[in-house]
């Protein structure tokens, strides 16, 4: 009786042995764990970006108000008759002088 006692012990310690240090351990199960909702995390972000761009490439298709807002943004572009300003900052970052000083020189 004793032997098996003694025999039950040490396949006890065995397992604990493998469930706390072996492979598949519940400290490989935490990290995985952490892993996965990290994961979660960037996806969603992911899906965010995508909805996103799946409406603006939706605007493209469908209307032409996208499309001249990335002419005007992207590649500068402007209508016939029509008056671009370009408001230039100063040293100092503040472009209200200098949109003064252009307008007292016109």
């Amino acid at each position: 009786m004793r032997a098996f006692t003694v025999l039950l012990l040490i396949l006890f310690t065995l397992l604990q042995y493998r469930l706390w240090f072996g492979k598949n351990s519940v400290p490989d199960y935490l990290a995985l764990q952490e892993d996965v909702s990290r994961q979660q995390f960037v996806n969603e972000k992911l899906k965010q970006r995508n909805k996103l761009l799946y409406a603006d490439t939706d605007d493209l298709k469908l209307g032409t108000e996208a499309i001249e807002e990335r002419a005007r943004n992207e590649l500068g572009m402007i209508k016939e008759n029509e008056t671009f300003f370009r408001i230039i900052p100063n040293k100092n970052g503040s472009a209200k002088n200098r949109l003064n000083k252009d307008f007292l020189q016109l």
